[in-house]
């Protein structure tokens, strides 16, 4: 997804404050909003956010290192661009007992990724998670928001070729 301008950030993170308010339980939140308009969270949106949320009157005092820890604790925010497709992949021991290791084997041989990576063409990112709360169907993962569970490694181009 292509990034924001600076304008088009600063009118996201408003829009996501009138929302969710100048409180340190809004910053997820607002995060979300972020990451979702734009594909990632740049260092300029965090700067954009810290400026925004910043209230001093109700006690709130947010360093850049703070907000950045905050940012890129949680693996459902990118902060670097990710491709036009996103695959994220469940690396936990369910998925791992069920053949996850064959099936991102066989993602990784289809796409030519390693995970944490995004294709030079930008079409895909791979990106390995811990549990996606799906266990009984595992292995499982995400492409954008379409889930499948149940994975054997022969599904893989299948499933891949459905996006363009």
């Amino acid at each position: 997804m292509d990034s924001l301008k600076e304008q088009e950030i600063a009118n996201v993170v408003q829009r996501a404050v009138e929302i969710h308010g100048k409180t340190r339980e809004a910053l997820i939140p607002i995060l979300s909003e972020v990451n979702r308009a734009a594909g990632y969270i740049s260092p300029e949106a965090l700067a954009e956010i810290r400026r925004q949320v910043h209230n001093p009157d109700e006690g709130l005092f947010l360093s850049d290192s703070q907000l950045f820890s905050i940012a890129s604790f949680y693996q459902m925010f990118s902060l670097r661009p990710l491709g036009k497709h996103v695959i994220r992949f469940c690396e936990n021991a369910p998925c791992h007992v069920m053949g996850g290791r064959q099936v991102i084997k066989a993602i990784q041989e289809e796409l030519g990724l390693n995970p944490g990576e995004t294709r030079g063409d930008g079409m895909w990112s791979l990106i390995t998670t811990s549990c996606l709360g799906l266990c009984s169907v595992g292995p499982v993962f995400f492409v954008d928001d379409d889930l499948y569970g149940n994975i054997a490694p022969d599904l893989v181009r299948e499933i891949l070729g459905r996006y363009h």
